[in-house]
């Protein structure tokens, strides 16, 4: 969201980050090979994107949290491949201070 119903943003911290990078196991990338012939859900990739989400949220709202923020707005993820077997998964945000309308 870019606003928070009921809130006002009484304070703009700035920019806040959540990071990992995943590298696939040698299994996960055999399984993902085969399954790529026959179709359908790669489970294992599934889960371990879910977990990473789960953790660079974990870490953005941290490091909001630590600069003084009670709210994230304009929350997005962003991923890319990195040298083909590695995966970043970034949360990012604005940092702020809401207080109630």
């Amino acid at each position: 969201m870019n606003d928070v119903p009921g809130y006002r943003v009484t304070r703009v911290i700035g920019e806040c980050f959540g990071l990992t990078v995943r590298s696939r196991n040698v299994f996960s990338q055999m399984g993902a090979g085969l399954k790529s012939i026959v179709g359908g859900e790669l489970a294992g990739m599934t889960k371990n994107l879910q977990k990473s989400r789960e953790e660079v949220i974990g870490r953005m709202t941290k490091e909001a949290e630590s600069r003084g923020a009670n709210a994230v707005l304009a929350f997005r993820f962003d991923t890319s491949e990195m040298g083909g077997n590695w995966t970043e998964i970034c949360a990012y945000g604005t940092a702020v201070v809401v207080e109630p309308a």
